[in-house]
């Protein structure tokens, strides 16, 4: 079972057993658009820490290779992956930033060559590409993560162990938006519209599910994490109410995704206001989780330091003057907001975890072996938001077909 107290022990380096500085790690990027550049980038200026060096870059559009190869000069660029697994044979391990629909090529292959994978969520466009990267995962037994960076990030962590502890009591629901205002649209390049797919993959239902692979694929993740379980069903819905320029998927969306044992993950997502911006909650009977800006609040908060000299008198003359003005009657409690501002689940709360996922990355690359339970967390949540758009696309309330079910692969996840 993947628990906090496992990924914390990762974080920590325990368990790594790189011995030398010339011990190095080489990686290939396959995909260097925004993403992969990123990645990239954290490796150029950070890898060191870890052993790590970006030693191939590829990608079938040039402009992308030809800006992360300005970054990473020394690294050998390809234009086809194929290539670059038969000719970069200095690899360890591969990061697939590919659109997408074309994940599961190069993950499978990169696997079938001894290679480990970090490949950006969600996994595929497709519930059958999806299940041939975890048969590819079991049969080579080398790492397949996935890019859900909150499995690693401390505050997500420390919140995961308030949960397992008991601090929240028993928790019975779980809400989740992300809320951006921007039209998700890039801009093509003058005179080339036929690039217009190639580049805004992520507006067309042949290439992504939108709102779902790109974003409500972390958060299904962290529910399912917090449950030790996947869902049951899900339903939704969903549509075009606002960015009505020729895109297909929708930019609003709305689910609700239900477990067996009675709790619901309550999910939306929006693209044309940020006010809200994003957040998870996890709410049980003693407490509830604010994760992503790291909170935490008890139902029954601790009394506040007891005031002392003139500060208690004034209190105590303004109590006796004014009294308590009753609302209804003295038994009507209203149904507000708590004013009580919670705790900090960590003190500093200055990362998202994506560096500290290439800690177990290093680590799983240097074992040889995969972290239990990491890739389960990945596959499910992964599976879910594709689930979730068929849900969208029915109008019904849709289950998980037992052939997708990897359980047989790995009998004890979630246990």
């Amino acid at each position: 079972m993947l628990t906090p107290i496992s990924l914390m022990k990762v974080i920590a380096g325990e368990g790594n057993n790189r011995s030398t500085p010339n011990d190095k790690i080489f990686l290939g990027v396959i995909g260097t658009g925004s993403r992969g550049h990123h990645l990239a980038y954290l490796i150029k200026e950070y890898g060191h820490e870890l052993g790590m060096e970006v030693t191939a870059l590829c990608d079938v559009y040039q402009p992308h290779l030809e800006h992360t190869h300005a970054m990473i000069p020394e690294a050998k660029v390809y234009n086809d992956y194929r290539r670059m697994l038969d000719e970069a044979t200095e690899l360890h391990g591969v990061i697939i930033c590919t659109p997408l629909h074309v994940h599961a090529g190069p993950t499978i292959d990169s696997l079938d060559r001894g290679l480990h994978v970090f490949c950006e969520k969600a996994m595929a466009r497709t519930l059958d590409d999806t299940y041939a990267m975890a048969e590819a995962y079991y049969r080579t037994g080398k790492s397949l993560h996935i890019g859900h960076q909150r499995l690693f990030d401390p505050k997500f962590l420390r919140g995961m162990n308030k949960v397992y502890n008991d601090d929240l009591g028993v928790v019975t629901q779980i809400r989740a938006y992300w809320h951006r205002n921007n039209d998700w649209r890039r801009p093509v390049p003058e005179g080339q519209p036929e690039l217009e797919r190639f580049i805004n993959w992520r507006l067309y239902r042949d290439y992504s599910c939108g709102l779902l692979t790109e974003l409500a694929s972390h958060h299904i993740q962290v529910a399912n994490w917090a449950k030790k379980a996947r869902p049951v069903e899900v339903r939704g819905t969903g549509s075009i109410s606002f960015w009505r320029d020729g895109r297909e998927v929708e930019d609003n969306v709305a689910l609700i995704f239900s477990y067996d044992d009675g709790t619901q993950f309550i999910y939306d997502s929006m693209i044309q206001n940020r006010r809200h911006g994003l957040e998870v909650q996890v709410l049980g009977h003693k407490g509830t989780l604010e994760l992503e800006t790291n909170n935490f609040f008890l139902e029954e908060p601790p009394p506040p330091p007891k005031p002392a000299g003139i500060v208690q008198l004034l209190q105590d003359l303004e109590q006796n003057v004014l009294g308590k003005v009753p609302i209804g009657s003295s038994s009507w409690d209203p149904e507000i907001a708590m004013t009580y501002k919670g705790e900090s689940i960590v003190a500093d709360n200055n990362t998202d975890g994506t560096f500290e996922q290439f800690y177990g990355f290093a680590k799983a690359i240097r074992e040889d072996k995969p972290i239990p339970g990491l890739f389960e967390e990945g596959y499910y949540a992964s599976l879910w938001t594709l689930l979730g758009q068929q849900a969208i696309d029915t109008g019904k309330a849709v289950k998980m077909p037992e052939k997708y079910d990897i359980s047989k692969f790995n009998p004890r996840e979630f246990v």
